[in-house]
Order: C-alpha cells, then sequence, then structure tokens
C-alpha cells in the first residue's frame, strides 16, 4: 500500500510524561505506516523548554503562524514541585497560554461521542462545542481587601488625562471589592474566531452574558458580537442555513439541557472555564475531549484537552502497565491532518483521518477500550486494554476499514 503525501508540514509540538509516551506510539502505530508524514517538530517537553529560556514556545507559535496548521501534546505549566523535579531555571509560563496570546486564538473544545458512553444529559445526541474567551475578567482582576470604613472608586484616567469616577460603594465596615477589564480588540477577535468556526463547522452558534444587570461591561460584548455578525458574517451564515443566536447566559444553561447538542456554545471567560468543565463531564469524560485554538486569521492548532496523566506516568517509569486513553491525542492529530488536507486539497489525507477516527470509535464499540472507559461504559463484557494493546486494537480496524 501507498502511503499517502503530504504537501506541506504540520507544526508538531511534542509534549510531556505519558502523552509524550503515547505521541510516540500513536506515529509509529497509526501515522507512519499509512502517511508520508511531514511535519516541522519543536520539542515542548518541560526539560527542553528550561533549555532554550522557553524559547521553544515561541518559535513553534511562530511556525504555527507560518504554516496553518499545528497538532501539540499535553505539556506540563510548572508548579514550586515542578521547579524542584525538573531544576527549572524559573517557573515558565503555561506553553498554552504562550501559544494562545501569540496566535490571539479562542480554543474550541468538543467532547468525542461515542457508543457506549451515554452522556449524563438524556437527550445530548451531538457534540457541543465550548468556545471560551480566555481573556481578562476575573482572570486579571485586580482586588482589595477593605479593612474598614471608606469609599471605593473605579477610576479612568485618559493619556490626555481626561478622567472617568464612579463610586463603587460606600463601605461602613471591612469589606472586598475587585477591579476587572477586557479589550474591544480581545473581543472582536474572539468574535471573529467564533463566528468563522460555526462557518468552518457549519454549526449554529450560541452567545450568552448577563446584560440586563451589567449593562456596559456584558453589554459591551453583546454589541460587538452583533455588530461583527451584522457586517461580516450574515449573509454567509444564511447561505449556509446557520443561525447566530443570542441570549443571556441563565436562559442558555437552560436551553443548553434541553438542546438534542450539536452547536457551538460561546461563553466568556469565567462561564466557559464552569460550562467546559460541566459539559466535559456530562459527556462521558474530559480524556474524550478535543481542544483546538482557532485565530481570527485562520490558524489552527490542535490538541487533547487533558493534561499530561503525570500519576500513569510514574506507574510507566517503575515499568508497571498503563491503561491510559489516547483517543483525545489521537483525534488532535485526525483534526490536524484532515485540516491540512483541507487547506492543501489533499482529499487523501482527509479522507484519512476520518477513517482513523471511524476506527478509534469502532474499536470501543466493539468493546475494546481503556480502563477509564470500561469504568463508566454501558456496553457489556468489554476487554480491558493496556495502553499500547488499546493503539494496537485501532491499528487493526484500521487496517480492516482501509480495506473496504
Amino acid at each position: 500500500m501507498d502511503k499517502i503525501k503530504m504537501t506541506t508540514p504540520l507544526v508538531e509540538m511534542d509534549g510531556d510524561e505519558m502523552t509524550r509516551i503515547l505521541w510516540q506510539m500513536i506515529k509509529e502505530e497509526l501515522l507512519f505506516p499509512f502517511i508520508d508524514l511531514k511535519t516541522e517538530y519543536y520539542d515542548l517537553g518541560l526539560e527542553h523548554r528550561n533549555e532554550t529560556d522557553d524559547q521553544v514556545t515561541v518559535d513553534s507559535a511562530m511556525a504555527t503562524k507560518k504554516y496553518g496548521v499545528a497538532v501539540k501534546c499535553a505539556t506540563i505549566t510548572p508548579n514550586a514541585a515542578r521547579v524542584e523535579e525538573y531544576h527549572l531555571k524559573e517557573m515558565w509560563k503555561s506553553p498554552n497560554g504562550t501559544i494562545r496570546a501569540l496566535l490571539d486564538g479562542t480554543v474550541f473544545r468538543t467532547p468525542i461521542v461515542v457508543k457506549g458512553i451515554e452522556p449524563c444529559v438524556k437527550n445530548w445526541e451531538k457534540p457541543i462545542t465550548l468556545a471560551r474567551h480566555a481573556y481578562g475578567d476575573v482572570y486579571k482582576n485586580v482586588e482589595i481587601k477593605a479593612p474598614g470604613p471608606g469609599k471605593a472608586e473605579l477610576v479612568f484616567t485618559g493619556e490626555d488625562g481626561m478622567e472617568i469616577r464612579e463610586t463603587i460603594h460606600e463601605f461602613k465596615g471591612a469589606g472586598i471589592l475587585q477591579g476587572m477589564h477586557n479589550t474591544n480588540a480581545s473581543i472582536e477577535s474572539f468574535a471573529k474566531a467564533c463566528l468563522s468556526y460555526a462557518l468552518d463547522l457549519n454549526q449554529d452558534i450560541w452567545f450568552a452574558t448577563k446584560d440586563t444587570i451589567s449593562k456596559k461591561y456584558d453589554h459591551t460584548f453583546k454589541d460587538i458580537f452583533q455588530e461583527i455578525y451584522d457586517k461580516e458574517y450574515k449573509d454567509a451564515f444564511e447561505k449556509a442555513g446557520i443561525e447566530y443566536f443570542y441570549t443571556l447566559i441563565d436562559d442558555a444553561v437552560a436551553r443548553v439541557m434541553k438542546s438534542k447538542g450539536g452547536f457551538i456554545w460561546a461563553c466568556k471567560n469565567y462561564d466557559g472555564d464552569v460550562m467546559s468543565d460541566m459539559v466535559s463531564s456530562a459527556f462521558g469524560s474530559l480524556a474524550m475531549m478535543t481542544s483546538v485554538l482557532v485565530s481570527p486569521d485562520g490558524v489552527y492548532e490542535y490538541e487533547a484537552a487533558h493534561g499530561t496523566v503525570q500519576r500513569h506516568y510514574y506507574k510507566h517509569l517503575a515499568g508497571e502497565e498503563t491503561s491510559t486513553n489516547s483517543v483525545a491525542t489521537i483525534f488532535a492529530w485526525t483534526g490536524a491532518l484532515r485540516k491540512r488536507g483541507e487547506l492543501d486539497g489533499n482529499k487523501e489525507l482527509s479522507v484519512f483521518a476520518d477513517k482513523l477516527e471511524k476506527a478509534t470509535l469502532e474499536t470501543i464499540e466493539s468493546g475494546k477500550m481503556t480502563k477509564d472507559l470500561a469504568l463508566i461504559t454501558s456496553l457489556k463484557n468489554v476487554t480491558v486494554l493496556n495502553s499500547q494493546d488499546f493503539i494496537k486494537a485501532i491499528r487493526a480496524k484500521l487496517e480492516e476499514i482501509s480495506q473496504c
């Protein structure tokens, strides 16, 4: 069988711990035998980030801008314990945060739906993609503990000296306060990424805030989304037969719970943080959640939504067998390969991505799965496989599908 050729490389970002082990297994079993894989490789493992003073993360983001599509392995964001464990020069920033900032991207997370792993919400029939505006609001806040009586004010001083002043509260005793911000430019990028991605997937998109209470802050989000939709996307949406729908956040939650799924839900930063965990948990497992970073100018970076699976990695180092779920990491590769195929007009590559996803799901539906899925499946008489045997089972199914 001739291998599928690629014309443009993917940007490949290697990672850490157990996901790094799975990364190599996936390439050896599921990619190399079928594709003449072309990648521009960047090692984002923590040790190499430390050696390069994190320059490798910046370089990988710049390469992603150049080539348009990247696939990323899960990486460690170091805390104090990791600084000591890896003898780091400093506590390096999150690679995802750095890449997100450099690409000006929005993260879209979508559950992988498979028979035998039923959502907790019985009427959810299709995946719900969660889009989180990952800038500002409470995550960039400034807080004060007021020690006693006094007046709290919100003050803006313009470069020209113009001043806007609002009283927040007249404290009669001790209390707390916080200041939050966002920027029009960031909200605009978020809106464009969300609306473009909806067209890309040919799905409806919902957006929600609490503009009835927050008449300037949240209302600005609402206004910017509506203005951009009306000016730049309305005609394309109508032609595609999809809808942009705005409502209040509490109404959106109620509607989501009663929906059948199959749409994108765009959320402000805090709402997205909370709701992405709810959606992933309700669909079954974070290990069955894909993630793609999309920039307003059409750059894509695919990865699994979960972390590096540290506990399994330590078992692996001790020579113990692991049963680690690689599905989301496989789907990161398929997402990147499909997008690369679409951009290059390489139908064969996109079809391969579809086949690999089909093989992965059919392997699980046949009763062969990792331990985490065996604990929550409704299927009977399942076979629990170790990390490598699960990937090999997918390869066997892929070869079977490819011969049809």
